[in-house]
């Protein structure tokens, strides 16, 4: 199984060959964001779904009490880089507003069921985010 770092360096060698289908086939992008404290680039791999020709990912980390770091990155400075399989491209990153999120959650539990259970486990509105291309 893909984790991690690993994951990140599979997906970019082989341009999502390996990689985008994770975990009995949730397909996942490569999400890089600018460090809010340090300034480096982090990159992360993430699952997502495609809607009205953006991208949407969960900020959910397990139902931690606490945000991901990753998107704590976007919110500093939300022009991010995305690679879904061989496409690259810069995006801007949105937080889905409630109505938009309440639209987008059954989309993304339907391709990874377990985000409903980490919503359970957190007090935190897990955040929905859209990428939009730039």
């Amino acid at each position: 199984m893909l984790f991690g770092d690993e994951h990140v360096r599979r997906y970019e060698e082989t341009n999502g060959e390996v990689g985008h289908d994770w975990e009995g086939g949730a397909p996942c992008l490569i999400l890089t964001t600018t460090g809010r404290k340090t300034g480096q680039e982090r990159k992360f791999p993430l699952i997502y779904q495609e809607h009205n020709g953006s991208y949407v990912i969960v900020a959910s980390k397990g139902g931690d009490p606490k945000h991901p770091g990753w998107y704590l990155n976007l919110q500093a400075n939300p022009e991010v880089k995305v690679q879904v399989g061989a496409d690259k491209f810069t995006a801007r990153a949105r937080t889905a507003p409630s109505e938009e999120s309440a639209q987008l959650w059954p989309k993304m539990t339907k391709v990874w069921p377990a985000y409903d259970e980490y919503q359970t486990k957190t007090d935190r509105e897990i955040p929905v985010v859209v990428l939009d291309r730039v």
